[in-house]
């Protein structure tokens, strides 16, 4: 194995850049530890991802990072900024406080070679090797922590149950953590916008033998991807295509899916799972199911709002990581055994939030209320319908929105959300788009910032009506779990019953708002100014990148036609709504 590799002495830190980790199969990644100049023994902060060690936030994601120090000032003080990097800790405020980082390339990324297979077991088991590396290192106390968001986070969840021995705490930023049902396959409808166009834009244009047609590091001065260039084929052959992986799989029925979900059973590392209220099509479902099914008793969850890169830097969030990391790396009384076991900053519109703490998830105090649809007037209130009623849209429609009275007091909506909806389809199959709403007095729709779209609705849930067979054990009234295993095709005309599971969101509803709901047959698109240009991606229209267009996977003649929701006081509509009392 090669064993080369420099040091540089660098801004009060001795930097070991391209640092070998062989793995059991004779592949060798790459990784750069930053630690302190001093000898000694010291606690590991890791992260393993494939978005290019070498590569500044700034020269992939300028847009994100100037609008990040613009409006957060403490995200880039007390540092020079020069080891930045996306979505993983930035060492020069860790390393001070005698913390070793490390920063690896994942297998076929940046400058590690091999072949990339997304979110793979092959990929978990790297990490779990490199952190037992780690582990025994001359500079290493023997107790490692991975730290980092959405990639860097989601893929701790996999190693974690697959328990490294030195593996003593993990904080799950915005993870993602069932890769079917959190990304690719929305109940049952393919994430095409995702799956593809993500993999391409951050993946793909980092893999490792892009050599000179890749990124040259401001860090290093060296090449990103490795200092060998290969061909457009040699680089196809070295990667899984992710897209084709995804949607060739339209079951969570096989290896492919069952290798990559991880067993909740054995994650009973001390966790901090850490959520986006608006992180809508990726990031928030798995913080919540991982602090709630994860088989450990340590864990906690918090759960902030605006963009999923920016509360990771700013003293809010960094001041989370270093209690909880310098009470289980380093043993310090940081005041983290007095940390609330959940931690919410509660949404008010116009961007307010205000933090409270719980002592669980869901809250124990909740008052699970329904809200009824009533096809007649397109009207939503707490009394179920007296009369049977139906009303029809067409497939690729907005489809219909129910609203409610003005609220005669003020609300909070706090928690996961179900749906049962009564359904019949023009064919053999319907795809269901719900959006829980908000509107103001002059019925301007309130939207937030989302972990990504400027304007993210307060909540989403999507259904496949094949894809309605629920899973008796894990369904709960609020959380409906889907199996995900066959598909059940309508007989057109006839009446379905379906369970909608809706995302998990806060918001706190004033007096003379009212509440809205949705059912529309497309993503959801904000009704306001919807120009968007955002870095690498354009035209975001409220579901950010979040789309679920593929034709392949839509085709016009089967989820193109009408599309009747049938209520009455046998086939009551409703939504169900977690509202909070006051305390």
């Amino acid at each position: 194995m090669a064993q080369e590799y420099r040091t540089d002495i660098r801004d009060g830190m001795a930097i070991d850049w391209d640092v070998p980790i062989e793995m059991d199969d004779g592949i060798v990644l790459r990784c750069d530890v930053y630690r302190p100049i001093e000898d000694g023994k010291y606690p590991v902060i890791m992260s393993m991802g494939p978005y290019g060690k070498w590569l500044h936030f700034k020269e992939l994601y300028g847009d994100q990072w100037r609008s990040m120090c613009e409006k957060h000032p403490d995200v880039p003080a007390n540092s020079t900024n020069k080891y930045q990097q996306w979505e993983v800790v930035d060492p020069e405020k860790w390393v001070p406080d005698g913390y070793v980082c490390i920063r690896v390339d994942s297998r076929g990324a940046g400058r590690s070679p091999g072949k990339i297979d997304i979110w793979s077991l092959r990929e978990a088991t790297d990490q779990k090797l490199c952190v037992d590396w780690a582990g025994v290192q001359p500079w290493s106390n023997g107790k490692v922590g991975l730290n980092g968001i959405s990639y860097y986070a989601e893929n701790q969840w996999q190693t974690a149950a697959l328990k490294p021995k030195h593996l003593a705490a993990i904080c799950v930023w915005e993870g993602a953590a069932d890769f079917y049902r959190d990304m690719a396959w929305h109940g049952g409808i393919f994430c095409r916008g995702f799956v593809q166009d993500w993999s391409v834009a951050q993946i793909y244009t980092v893999q490792n033998g892009r050599g000179s047609n890749g990124f040259r590091s401001s860090m290093t001065g060296d090449w990103v991807s490795g200092p060998e260039t290969l061909t457009e084929e040699e680089l196809g052959a070295n990667r899984n295509d992710f897209y084709q992986d995804c949607i060739s799989h339209k079951l969570d029925t096989d290896e492919f899916w069952q290798s990559r979900m991880p067993d909740w059973t054995q994650v009973e590392t001390p966790l901090l799972s850490s959520a986006n209220w608006g992180g809508q099509g990726l990031h928030p479902r798995g913080n919540f199911e991982g602090f709630v099914r994860s088989a450990g008793q340590e864990k906690w969850l918090e759960v902030h709002g605006i963009e999923h890169w920016t509360h990771f830097y700013t003293d809010y969030g960094l001041g989370l990581q270093k209690r909880f990391f310098g009470h289980y790396l380093k043993g310090e009384d940081t005041g983290w055994k007095d940390q609330p076991r959940v931690q919410l900053q509660i949404r008010h519109p116009g961007e307010v939030f205000v933090e409270r703490h719980e002592n669980e998830w869901p809250i124990a105090r909740t008052e699970w209320t329904k809200f009824y649809l009533h096809s007649e007037d397109l009207s939503l209130s707490q009394s179920p319908p007296e009369g049977e009623g139906t009303r029809s849209y067409e497939g690729f429609s907005d489809g219909l929105t129910f609203l409610s009275e003005p609220l005669e007091k003020d609300m909070e909506i706090t928690g996961p959300i179900a749906s049962k909806l009564w359904i019949s389809s023009e064919t053999e199959d319907a795809d269901m788009f719900l959006v829980m709403r908000v509107f103001a007095p002059d019925m301007k729709e309130v939207t937030f910032q989302g972990a990504l779209d400027p304007h993210t609705p307060i909540a989403q849930g999507w259904l496949r009506a094949s894809h309605r067979k629920l899973d008796e054990q894990l369904s709960e009234p609020y959380r409906p779990y889907h199996t995900h295993d066959e598909i059940q095709l309508l007989n057109p005309g006839e009446v379905y019953e379906l369970d909608v599971e809706v995302w998990p969101t806060c918001i706190h509803v004033p007096a003379g708002y009212r509440l809205g709901f949705s059912v529309r047959g497309s993503d959801y698109v904000y009704p306001g100014d919807a120009n968007l240009d955002f870095g690498e991606y354009a035209g975001w229209t409220g579901c950010g990148l979040f789309k679920h267009d593929d034709p392949t996977d839509r085709p016009a003649e089967i989820f193109g036609k009408t599309v009747t929701v049938h209520t009455g006081p046998d086939k009551a509509c409703y939504v169900l709504l977690p509202v909070i009392p006051e305390k």
